[in-house]
């Protein structure tokens, strides 16, 4: 292990407390956090832990951070690599294997090159990414890990190891290979060889927690509308993000990593394999922070650090490492809001491992003549190409650069920032402060094209950018889409009110039997269109305690009548429309402008449907 060449004393421990907390105690009341919990390590020591708010708000139980259990998320990964590398210590498993070798069915080759551990491990064994099969509120929908890994297995859209994507599948398989592997269920493998070997004797990977442990959870809530709400349990694949974990149990599985794997007298770990686990994996760039086996590699005021995060529907976490100073900070909380640690962190490093400033390095004409090739929408790669999940890749994760005056003008997570070309395709933001990026600092990118040409924007931690050609924009998609609803609503709007009108004049209908039976599909056509809009909107109505449409985490109903039947509907109605176009050409039934109005109205109910298909929203 590195040695910690700038020791910190007894008074610089006590004042990087006192910093903590109080940036805690100014954060939790700003925010409106229910409860949040942190602890500090440095040099094998607990130097700080602290509750925050209650873990229950009825009956006034203050947050302790010894007991107090927090859902810990994504941070459960690092469990499950650890017991990867556990097995790898025993040769029971190596990184570099075909993972078919160690279990029970088999994925689908891709490409050349198999999915081995060592893909896993650094998110890139190329799997697409699901955002409405992590999260449910009902046990019963979440199914065991052997029948999860089988009914929820992803379609590849990478070969492996050439783009890093982040994927919660890739570790729930991980897991179960532990499961094969060590012949034990996967929750009771942590438990007998990393939860007791780390005194972590409250810490947990069943959903719900076992009876003994339920009155020790900090309960989730989210202060709605001046009060504070309670949620609900979540339940996600267990090697992925189902751990439950207090700060002082974080602390010992900190101490004893930042320790060569040692905690007291007891080893988890070899030195070496904790050595190994540190070193850098993969980066698509030497400019950039990559993975290491499990951790994500960022930089922090010029300082190498080791973390992860964990984020559930109404937990947020972090787990920070930063070998090089013995030092390592967990911070947990409930009540939704992901940028309390980034700024908290931020600070404290502000204060006690400040940067000097660098001055850019001057612009010069070569290096920014070619600078309109990267400027376009960009798509992050966790995403799915082959289910309805493929829309959301136009709502989150979204990257918007533009060329402006030698720089780009990059729009990231709602924030836009000027980036300066240091070299060909490398990039480096003016920015001082810290990205509300939870993977990474966004402060350099990197911009390549891919074997087929495409452009990708890389950036530090496991996510990756594609340019989306002009027809998968977020403006194109929304615009069109928003355009053809509004013009057959409005068509249809326009023909009830016309037909009212002749009504109340007690005017004769047209007695032309074509016309009136082509209006008549058309209007069904826009009936169906306005029910199926306000399904959407029904179904997509964010909940004001889960921050989430309910489809996201298991709670729309699985059987929606008129979606289900939709596809149907919309492919008989179209053929309706078109023979009907023919039709009233054909025998010149109406004025001409009726005709090219109603040939146009066929027209966007084609591009609707385009659009429905191509989206993968059948």
């Amino acid at each position: 292990m590195v040695g910690n060449p700038f020791p910190i004393n007894a008074m610089k421990q006590d004042d990087m407390a006192t910093t903590i907390d109080e940036l805690m105690e100014e954060k939790v009341a700003k925010e409106n956090i229910p409860n949040a919990v942190v602890s500090i390590v440095h040099d094998g020591e607990v130097i700080f832990e602290k509750g925050y708010g209650y873990a229950d708000i009825d009956l006034e139980t203050p947050v302790d951070p010894e007991k107090s259990l927090f859902r810990v998320g994504s941070i459960s990964k690092l469990m499950t690599w650890t017991a990867v590398m556990q097995l790898v210590e025993q040769r029971k498993l190596d990184l570099d294997t075909d993972v078919n070798e160690y279990i029970d069915f088999d994925i689908p080759a891709f490409g050349s090159t198999p999915i081995t551990l060592r893909h896993l491990l650094t998110h890139t064994p190329g799997f697409e990414d699901y955002s409405n099969k992590i999260f449910t509120l009902e046990e019963e929908k979440l199914p065991p890990l052997d029948k999860y890994v089988r009914e929820f297995l992803p379609e590849r859209i990478f070969p492996a190891g050439e783009v890093l994507a982040y994927s919660n599948y890739g570790t729930a398989l991980a897991g179960y290979i532990v499961e094969q592997v060590s012949g034990i269920p996967f929750s009771l493998y942590i438990e007998e060889n990393i939860f007791n070997k780390l005194g972590m004797d409250n810490s947990t990977f069943e959903q719900p927690v076992p009876e003994e442990l339920a009155d020790f959870m900090a309960k989730p809530y989210r202060y709605v509308d001046g009060d504070f709400k309670e949620a609900s349990f979540e339940y996600m694949p267990a090697p992925a993000g189902g751990m439950s974990s207090s700060a002082s149990e974080m602390a010992n599985f900190m101490i004893a990593f930042l320790q060569g794997g040692q905690i007291e007298d007891e080893s988890f770990l070899k030195e070496e394999t904790v050595n190994q686990m540190f070193e850098q994996q993969f980066t698509h760039q030497p400019a950039l922070n990559g993975m290491t086996l499990g951790f994500i590699e960022g930089n922090m005021h010029d300082k190498r650090i080791l973390m992860h995060g964990g984020s559930t529907m109404m937990y947020n976490s972090i787990l920070i490492l930063m070998p090089e100073e013995k030092m390592g900070i967990f911070i947990s909380y409930s009540g939704g809001n992901y940028l309390l640690h980034n700024e908290v962190l931020q600070a404290f490093m502000d204060k006690f491992y400040p940067k000097e400033e660098t001055a850019l390095a001057p612009v010069t004409e070569g290096m920014t003549k070619d600078l309109k090739k990267y400027t376009g929408e960009y798509h992050q790669n966790r995403k799915s190409l082959t289910t309805d999940d493929k829309f959301t890749s136009l709502l989150i994760g979204v990257i918007q650069v533009e060329a402006d005056d030698g720089h780009l003008q990059v729009t990231h997570m709602g924030e836009t920032h000027p980036f300066y070309e240091l070299e060909p395709g490398v990039f480096k933001t003016t920015r001082t402060e810290r990205s509300p990026d939870a993977y990474g600092n966004f402060n350099t990118i990197v911009f390549e094209e891919d074997a087929e040409g495409n452009m990708i924007l890389m950036s530090d931690g496991p996510m990756t950018y594609t340019k989306a050609p002009w027809y998968e924009t977020s403006s194109f998609t929304f615009m069109t889409l928003g355009s053809v609803v509004i013009f057959i609503i409005g068509t249809l709007v326009v023909w009830l009110f016309a037909g009212m009108i002749r009504l109340l004049r007690k005017k004769q209908t047209n007695k032309n039997k074509m016309a009136y039976s082509a209006k008549w599909i058309g209007s069904i056509y826009g009936l169906i269109i306005m029910m199926l809009l306000v399904s959407t909107i029904i179904n997509g109505e964010i909940d004001p305690v889960y921050q989430l449409p309910k489809e996201a985490y298991g709670m729309a109903p699985e059987n929606n009548f008129l979606l289900n039947m939709f596809p149907y509907l919309f492919i008989l109605v179209i053929i309706g429309l078109v023979v009907s176009s023919v039709l009233i050409w054909k025998r010149k039934i109406g004025r001409l402008f009726s005709r090219i109005h109603y040939t146009f109205y066929t027209g966007t109910a084609f591009f609707f449907g385009w659009l429905f298909y191509y989206w993968n929203l059948y």
